[in-house]
């Protein structure tokens, strides 16, 4: 998360500064405010939360990082950023990331050239919101892990994601498979049974 930043050039010579917010636990206890200045890419003085005062990395900033650190004023107002991206960062939270979107699942057959059994069903989530998911298979409700191949959580390019999951298998009369998705946004698992007789539409879940 960022909070604000500034750039500046002159001369051929470019000046920045940047203030961030960064933080992975959900509870934000991680959280940490980091605020630079950047001469031509190169930071010469920063101040990081969990040193609580400013750092010079170049002589000027030494010298600048001194001044700062002398400056009650500005020390306590730096300090004090962390507490102001613990209210962003939980606004953020509980717009975005809190949020979660079900998986449309759809269960289908594939043709695949050069495979080692003459079948292939392909299992896909489509449009769910966050990424983490899982997709499992099971043959006569026990569960598969052999011959199944998936692809990555790939994004959409509009904050959702899809996945799918390929199960190579030998048919055999009478036998069930299923593939079952278990997702944030679900309640329960989405199991959804091939049955090659049904048309697509049919056999298509949500």
């Amino acid at each position: 998360l960022m909070l604000s930043a500034f750039t500046g050039a002159a001369n051929g010579y470019f000046y920045s500064a940047w203030r961030k917010c960064i933080w992975s636990s959900h509870d934000l206890s991680d959280i940490v405010f980091i605020d630079n200045y950047i001469f031509n890419k190169d930071v010469f003085i920063q101040f990081n939360s969990t040193v609580g005062k400013y750092v010079g990395y170049t002589k000027h900033g030494v010298y600048n990082a001194e001044l700062r650190n002398n400056n009650t004023g500005i020390l306590q107002s730096e300090r004090s950023q962390v507490d102001i991206c613990k209210q962003n960062a939980d606004v953020y939270q509980q717009t975005i990331t809190d949020k979660s979107v079900p998986p449309t699942v759809e269960l289908s057959s594939v043709t695949q050239a050069g495979g080692r059994h003459p079948a292939v069903l392909m299992c896909s989530a489509y449009d769910f919101y966050p990424k983490r998911i899982q997709i499992s298979w099971m043959r006569d409700g026990k569960v598969v892990k052999s011959d199944v191949t998936s692809t990555e959580e790939m994004p959409n390019g509009d904050w959702y994601y899809q996945i799918h999951s390929h199960l190579e298998y030998t048919p055999k009369s009478g036998e069930k498979i299923s593939c079952a998705v278990d997702h944030a946004g679900l309640t329960k698992p989405i199991i959804v049974d091939w049955d090659p007789s049904m048309p697509d539409p049919e056999r298509n879940k949500i």
